[in-house]
């Protein structure tokens, strides 16, 4: 028996690899099945907690041919971060197979985002002939959702939401067949057996099914009502975006004044109309994560009502990215608003039942399906800064994709900032980023922070030794922090904005680092938001900051950039009542509130000192009458930065250095 074994094997090789990085969910396992076949190998390939591990026999000629068409030939979605290759002794095998995954081991595999549809499955949705005709649920390996309907680790159909649904015998075939594209393809399904639609009424009570329910929601969108729709990682609201009436009606209802709103196309050819788009831009919206893109309209022609992004000359647009959206969209044939489906300020729903208690008295109807979402998680913004991509907020087709460093960290959590939040786990050298959270300013939201940082900790199975927190005491974030196990590291805001920038670029210290900011707490507790900080391996020092001036009002100066120029105005009036009068906006305080603030700045009352240069440009905005109070955050920054873009000046601003103790004050 053992010759019989040394004879066999006497001429072949044995290699194990261990690939790290994007490799489930993106038919990576079904590539090496048929590249190995190909060639005449045996062994297996399969998922465990790490990514994927191989072992291949055959020839020296076959596995170096293997290795060879391994780098060429890899699936357009998989990342490979690493490969760990060891030769092993070769056991004779007669096949190759694809093996049931291993839980075994500490988990750092990376979860794939949700894909946008591909050109495949787009053909057969609307191809009459198919199986899949108008089915709004098509996927294969190299489309479909992801981290919204996983659950654990390995990426298998049984760790997903798709748990539910049992494939019928033709999906099934499809699943086993390596030949096909839908081959260990999670999430497929098809109309006999998969999810299905339903229209419902304000009451959640069902009026229509399957296609029906489509032509039910665009009749609704034609006649000016607010569609909730339930998408891939929670609700959208959407309404005619050319109808001036029902945008104003979706802003009063949805509590958001002047915020603008997302516009989704139906054709990249509509958007064109609209819009003057760069390459990259158009790259992005092409893009497999299909973010929404903002871009600058063209002035001419527009087809969406001014409402949508009132005085701003950009527009935030995005193209259908999951089958729903396609055959929604196509049939519609004209730009809706695509906005998040809660209140201003507050979480995503990504239940049906939940969505009908929440958005009550907002959605006029709603159009649900039965696949379970596991996690919110919405659009991603992007944005082209100086010939380059610029995440503006990172979720959709990004998230929880991690951030590689050089060196290893001991498993910890960072809870993030209180506005716009993100949470992150560290696993390894892997820093890996959940989707955009949001502001912590209500129940919804700071439930869903613990959520988010619950579900992120629990997927990669993660015991952290460290939590790291923001050094302001009283962010809902650091309160939490306190609450969790593990040694608490409190790192300054803007010390956080630079290492932060420092990992996303793979920059090393020694260097400057320039953080421009609101606000954050500083190191002499004060506010701190004009920061130049000189970073070395462990620590960092502040070496230069903007003047500070006084807040009149404290956290309110954020939506009132009036408070900002009464305190700037202040300084430079030098404590002369009537020279600040004078030079305060027309109209922007009365009398009694002059005199209310006046005494405020002089008695240093309720008025903290601040660097910050975003309270900067509200004063500047406020002082040259673009405005007085903002709607949203960041409103009159925007209004300035359009305002300055109108400018054609290369003029330059004249400003002095005074060093003293705490640095260069500029």
């Amino acid at each position: 028996m053992h010759d019989r074994i040394r004879e066999s094997t006497a001429e072949r090789f044995r290699l194990r690899l261990k690939v790290a990085g994007a490799v489930q969910g993106v038919g990576f396992r079904p590539f090496v099945y048929r590249l190995a076949r190909d060639l005449g190998l045996t062994g297996f390939v399969m998922n465990n907690s790490q990514g994927v591990i191989i072992e291949i026999e055959g020839s020296e000629r076959a596995l170096a041919d293997f290795k060879e068409r391994f780098k060429i030939e890899i699936p357009p979605r998989a990342i490979v971060n690493s490969i760990v290759e060891a030769v092993i002794a070769p056991l004779g095998s007669s096949v190759f197979a694809i093996a049931e995954s291993s839980m075994e081991g500490s988990k750092t595999t990376i979860v794939l985002p949700d894909i946008a549809t591909c050109d495949d499955c787009l053909r057969e949705i609307f191809d009459p002939s198919d199986r899949r005709y108008l089915y709004p649920f098509t996927n294969c390996t190299n489309c479909g959702p992801r981290y919204s309907i996983i659950t654990a680790l390995p990426y298998d159909r049984s760790n997903t939401t798709m748990k539910k649904f049992t494939m019928c015998d033709l999906c099934a075939a499809e699943y086993h067949d390596p030949a096909d594209r839908r081959f260990h393809a999670q999430p497929n399904a098809c109309p006999n057996c998969g999810p299905k639609l339903e229209f419902w009424d304000s009451n959640g009570k069902p009026l229509a099914g399957n296609h029906d329910a489509i032509d039910k929601a665009i009749e609704q969108i034609r006649n000016g009502k607010i569609l909730a729709i339930k998408g891939l990682g929670g609700f959208q609201l959407m309404v005619d975006a050319s109808n001036p009436e029902a945008v104003r009606e979706l802003r009063i209802r949805k509590r958001r004044s002047n915020k603008p709103l997302a516009v989704m196309y139906p054709t990249f050819e509509m958007i064109r109309r609209d819009c003057e788009l760069t390459d990259l831009e158009v790259d992005l919206l092409c893009s497999a994560e299909s973010p929404i893109v903002i871009c600058r309209r063209n002035g001419v022609g527009l087809s969406v009502a001014n409402e949508v992004a009132p005085g701003n000359p950009y527009l935030g647009v995005v193209l259908p990215y999951t089958p729903l959206h396609h055959i929604l969209m196509r049939q519609l044939n004209q730009p809706v608003v695509a906005t998040s489906g809660n209140l201003s300020e507050e979480p995503l729903c990504i239940d049906e039942h939940e969505a009908l208690r929440r958005l009550k008295g907002i959605a006029d109807c709603f159009l649900v399906h039965n696949r379970p979402i596991r996690r919110h998680v919405d659009d991603s913004v992007a944005r082209e800064i100086a010939g380059s991509v610029q995440i503006i907020r990172r979720a959709r087709g990004y998230a929880p994709l991690p951030i590689t460093l050089h060196q290893e960290f001991p498993e910890s959590i960072a809870v993030g900032g209180h506005l716009k939040n993100t949470v992150a786990i560290s696993k390894g050298r892997q820093i890996f980023v959940s989707q955009h959270i949001g502001d912590l300013e209500s129940l919804e939201s700071n439930e869903a922070f613990k959520d988010s940082l619950r579900d992120l900790t629990e997927l990669y199975e993660l015991n952290p030794s460290c939590v790291a927190h923001d050094a302001h005491p009283d962010y809902a974030s650091t309160q939490h922090a306190a609450a969790l196990s593990g040694i608490k590291v409190a790192v300054q805001h803007h010390y956080a904005h630079v290492l932060s920038c420092m990992a996303d670029n793979n920059v090393e210290a020694p260097l400057l680092g320039v953080a421009w900011d609101g606000t954050g707490f500083g190191l002499d507790r004060t506010i701190w938001g004009g920061e130049f900080l000189t970073v070395n391996a462990t620590s960092f020092d502040r070496v230069a900051y903007f003047r500070s001036f006084p807040l009149p009002g404290g956290d309110i100066v954020a939506k009132e950039p009036r408070r900002s120029a009464a305190g700037i105005l202040h300084e430079i009036c030098d404590g002369s009542y009537s020279c600040w009068r004078k030079s305060l906006p027309d109209k922007s305080f009365s009398d009694s509130e002059a005199e209310v603030l006046w005494k405020m700045l002089q008695q240093g009352l309720n008025a903290p000192q601040t660097t910050s240069v975003g309270r900067l440009f509200d004063a500047v905005a406020a002082i040259l009458g673009l405005s007085q109070k903002c709607t949203f955050e960041g409103e009159a920054a925007m209004m300035l930065e359009f305002a300055a873009t109108n400018e054609n000046t290369s003029a330059s601003y004249q400003f002095g250095l005074d060093q003293n103790t705490a640095g260069y004050e500029i």
